[in-house]
């Protein structure tokens, strides 16, 4: 098989806010510590929020801190997710009412459970979220049935799963193939890009779903593809705004990239390790 290494580790302190880089971490049962640690309470509309629903979160920048995240804006303005003033901050950053939370027991399903669709006709409350048109097909949700109550698995702030994987491949792939769009990592948030380049698949981590994954002393079990929403398309940073990553996406890959992993088996992971599929 291609052989393949782990070239940068990433971890998110505020779901859906831009993270950060590490040069190794350790991985439990619920992924990398700290990472999507807290998250948005949507205080107009109800409900745990991320950047499908509050784009301008993906402007911010979340750095791990000592006792909790440093969350910086755009106008370089900072502020501690512990501050007493820090619901008044991010609502004034973001130009919509939000509370910060950090994770809560899951067995508070209320805290948990989605808020208020912006329509009630499903699927274009659906398209809306994955930014499909309507004569592109919607993603493939069997395995995530309990995503329909809760805006995710209650206990975690995570999308789906604790570990979400991509390759370098994938991505130089799409920025052969999506003209002048820029498919960038961070448009992603990956926990592990890796780098598999000996192999002439144009996606070659989708190889791996089913498969149980080696690296450094984790063990992870590839359980899904990664169906891509419409938070990939916001412009943040340098990256503008641009609804072709979608078309490009649904046009080459099905509008997957990358894929979802659970841990099987706790250890540490260092930028550099190489990675084994069995």
């Amino acid at each position: 098989m291609s052989t393949a290494s782990v070239a940068t580790i990433y971890r998110y302190p505020v779901k859906s806010m831009m993270g950060e880089t590490l040069s190794e971490a350790d991985i439990g049962e619920a992924g990398i510590p700290g990472d999507r640690g807290w998250a948005v309470r949507d205080e107009k509309r109800g409900g745990i929020r991320g950047g499908k629903k509050i784009p301008q979160l993906m402007t911010l920048a979340a750095q791990s801190g000592p006792a909790a995240p440093l969350i910086t804006a755009p106008d370089g303005d900072s502020a501690s997710a512990s501050s007493e003033v820090i619901n008044e901050w991010l609502s004034d950053k973001l130009g919509h009412p939000v509370t910060l939370w950090p994770l809560l027991p899951a067995d508070q399903l209320h805290h948990y459970r989605r808020g208020a669709p912006d329509t009630e006709d499903f699927e274009q409350e659906l398209r809306a979220v994955f930014g499909r048109l309507p004569d592109e097909p919607l993603p493939d949700l069997a395995g995530f049935e309990e995503l329909l109550e809760f805006e995710s698995p209650p206990g975690t702030y995570f999308d789906a799963f604790p570990i979400s994987i991509m390759s370098q491949q994938s991505l130089n792939t799409m920025n052969q193939l999506g003209g002048e769009s820029q498919f960038d990592v961070r448009r992603f948030r990956p926990n592990l890009l890796v780098d598999i380049p000996d192999t002439d698949h144009p996606f070659p981590e989708q190889a791996w779903v089913g498969k149980t994954l080696s690296v450094g002393s984790v063990t992870l079990n590839i359980d899904m593809t990664c169906p891509r929403c419409a938070m990939t398309t916001h412009g943040f940073c340098d990256l503008p705004q641009d609804t072709q990553i979608m078309r490009n996406l649904v046009a080459n890959s099905e509008g997957n990239l990358g894929i979802y992993a659970s841990v099987v088996q706790a250890g540490k992971v260092t930028a550099g390790d190489s990675v084994s599929v069995m």
